[in-house]
């Protein structure tokens, strides 16, 4: 007898005329109501001598079932997706004029000052910071003296040593636990306000774009101010 994939396929002059929209097609592009089309066909045109078997039936439906279940979870993960994507574009469109904080050894020199984080790992008698301007030479170092594991704030006023004002500008901020040969340099965090918001498509998170500190995805954001 005809199986379902003969009623589809072959070039057998006594195949069933199929729908037009199910012609090309393989079980596991057909829709629910082209199904229940070929299998009428199927019945309705069976060997009376050779009926199809309750388990060959079974397994046609299972096998359509599998592959239908299989389609409607992909499109859920497609939705699901899409909604992620709305999601974070409007998180990021929130930022925009307001202070965030990312890694970053590059730090604005604003009306305000300058500020940051200095990620300390473990607890320490001296954490110093040092600022040092596009051409490398150091402007202010900070002695913050004895700290606690975590995240350790600093604000600069742009006075360098001397007490004169400096101009505004990207400065770049070393922090270093302990002194001597025993220093060692850790991570700092900018703080800068969110200029503009890029969507980057394809799933890739929004690019945040930091003034003064370049750009950033929105993934990297450790904390919004």
């Amino acid at each position: 007898m005809m199986g379902l994939d003969a009623l589809m396929g072959g070039n057998d002059s006594s195949k069933i005329e199929q729908p037009d929209d199910a012609r090309g097609q393989t079980v596991d592009e057909l829709g629910s109501e082209d199904f229940l089309q070929l299998m009428i066909a199927q019945f309705q045109n069976q060997d009376p001598f050779e009926p199809m078997e309750s388990g060959e039936m079974m397994g046609q439906m299972a096998h359509f079932s599998t592959a239908n279940g299989v389609s409607e979870l992909q499109g859920s993960f497609e939705r699901f997706a899409d909604d992620m994507n709305k999601d974070q574009a409007l998180r990021a469109a929130s930022l925009v004029g307001r202070n965030v904080l990312v890694n970053s050894d590059t730090m604005p020199l604003g009306e305000e000052g300058l500020s940051g984080l200095a990620q300390v790992p473990r607890n320490t008698e001296s954490l110093n910071i040092t600022i040092q301007d596009s051409a490398g030479q150091t402007v202010h170092e900070m002695a913050l003296g004895r700290q606690n594991e975590g995240e350790v704030p600093f604000h600069w006023d742009g006075l360098d040593d001397s007490g004169q004002q400096l101009p505004p500008g990207n400065y770049r901020v070393r922090a270093e636990i302990g002194s001597g040969e025993s220093s060692t340099a850790v991570d700092t965090l900018a703080s800068a306000p969110v200029n503009s918001v890029s969507l980057e498509g394809d799933g890739r998170s929004p690019k945040l774009s930091l003034e003064g500190a370049g750009e950033f995805d929105l993934d990297s954001v450790r904390h919004i101010q």
